[in-house]
């Protein structure tokens, strides 16, 4: 099956080539399937049941989560760690795909940006809890009370700036869409959704006609941004790990965190963008332009991403654990074979072991495989941030030489999971396709004009995309 795109032989305003494309691109935009109002209120409920879990929280205190003295931080972190992690997979991996001018790129680029652009506020968000009183969140914006010193302060200040930077990374593309959206509308009887969605188009597009020198210029901006995101997003899971690097905890306490959560940030990414892409396939029929090779693909550049993760994974344990000191021999020995062993060994397997071999074996090597061991990493790695969080913050910080590796047996502290903390955190996976669902109801689903623009030149040079 072939998925070349026959180009215009005039890319002009008017001209409705590659009307196929365009009809389903747009048709989430001018159609409401008849599942789309059931399961964004089915989402919504969700999402709500997660505020009042909140609320209840801010009125009886960070105990109804499951913290206390010897548990200080758990779930929480590592939510935001995870949520903020997963959306620098769909930047990331945009951006890399748009630098190596990989063509076959194309459908997938505008699902990766738009689950960075809604998975990135909603890690945002759990700062909120994380603090405990909403109130705290004005010393975060508000100069007088900056502590220049926190390593918090600088999370906020790093995350703001990426979150402005994938607001631009999503948009420079979208330009030419609206236009070509925009004109859509002409042939559509007026409405009030209508007029409301032509007056959107109108101020995205601005006034881009889509001449030669107008798309070079758009292409260049696009270019540079996506050269900046990359090392932004690098500096900025970096600057999220000094949160626990700088601590005097064993476990947090390790220079190579920030390694460590820049790879596990694209290891997850990688893995979302897949379900996300997956998803959008079958629910708006997306089959004759992604294709079991994008999914392939893509599952082969989650591999190399974990494959690095496990390769960070053992030597961090193997130093630690060979130091021989008290509290990071303890720490170790907890995690690998004590009380935290479980959740470890679920995620050694789950979402280190398990994606290898499907992406071993050709027989697996199917959107299927690729979607289901997808599915391992995002699950395992949220276990394995809470391996990261937990442990070091229920180390007890009191040496007894009495003790086995020189610290205080049975001194350690323990969280219990509650209904808030499980309620907010499945309602703020609930919004990420939520939010999705409502964007691409205003937005086309694919890239129309970067793909028309990339099927163009294949024709011209004599190239065509084949599908798997």
């Amino acid at each position: 099956m072939t998925n070349v795109i026959v180009p215009a032989a005039k890319r002009g305003r008017g001209e409705h080539a590659n009307s196929e494309l365009r009809r389903v691109a747009l048709r989430p935009v001018l159609e409401t399937p008849r599942w789309w109002w059931p399961s964004v209120a089915t989402l919504s409920v969700v999402v709500v049941l997660g505020v009042v879990a909140w609320v209840y929280q801010v009125v009886n205190g960070l105990g109804t989560a499951g913290y206390n003295d010897g548990a200080f931080w758990a779930i929480y972190e590592a939510n935001l760690v995870t949520f903020i992690g997963v959306s620098y997979g769909g930047a990331v991996v945009s951006a890399i795909l748009r630098l190596t001018h990989a063509s076959w790129r194309a459908p997938l680029t505008r699902i990766a940006e738009a689950t960075a652009l809604v998975s990135l506020p909603i890690g945002m968000v759990f700062i909120i809890p994380h603090l405990g009183n909403p109130s705290k969140i004005w010393e975060l914006v508000w100069p007088t009370y900056w502590n220049l010193s926190s390593p918090i302060l600088w999370d906020f200040f790093a995350v703001s700036t990426y979150l402005l930077a994938t607001i631009v990374f999503f948009y420079l593309p979208l330009i030419p869409d609206a236009a070509i959206a925009l004109e859509r509308f002409d042939d559509v009887t007026p409405s009030v959704r209508v007029k409301v969605r032509r007056s959107l188009y109108r101020v995205l597009a601005g006034r881009y006609g889509d001449t030669p020198y107008e798309r070079r210029r758009l292409n260049g901006a696009i270019g540079v941004v996506a050269i900046m995101i990359i090392p932004m997003a690098v500096s900025v899971h970096s600057v999220l790990s000094f949160a626990f690097a700088s601590s005097s905890r064993a476990g947090y306490m390790e220079t190579i965190l920030p390694v460590y959560f820049v790879v596990a940030a694209l290891y997850s990414g990688v893995a979302l963008v897949v379900l996300t892409i997956a998803a959008s396939r079958k629910l708006f029929h997306l089959e004759a332009f992604i294709s079991p090779r994008h999914f392939v693909r893509l599952g082969f550049l989650m591999i190399a991403f974990g494959a690095a993760y496990l390769y960070l994974t053992f030597t961090e344990y193997l130093i630690d654990g060979y130091s021989g000191t008290a509290g990071a021999s303890a720490w170790v020995y907890q995690i690998v074979a004590g009380r935290y062993a479980i959740p470890f060994w679920i995620y050694f397997f789950a979402g280190g072991v398990v994606p290898i071999v499907i992406m071993m074996f050709r027989r697996f090597r199917t959107t299927s495989g690729v979607v289901i061991a997808s599915i391992f990493v995002v699950f395992a790695l949220w276990i394995k941030r809470l391996v990261i969080v937990v442990p070091p913050a229920t180390e007890p910080l009191v040496n007894s030489p009495l003790a086995k590796g020189g610290v205080l047996a049975g001194n350690w502290g323990t969280y219990h999971f509650t209904w808030v903390p499980i309620s907010i955190t499945v309602a703020a996976t609930a919004a990420i396709p939520l939010l999705l669902l409502v964007v691409f109801r205003f937005v086309p689903i694919l890239s129309i004009s970067e793909m028309e623009e990339l099927a163009e030149s294949e024709v011209t040079t004599g190239t065509q995309e084949v599908g798997a």
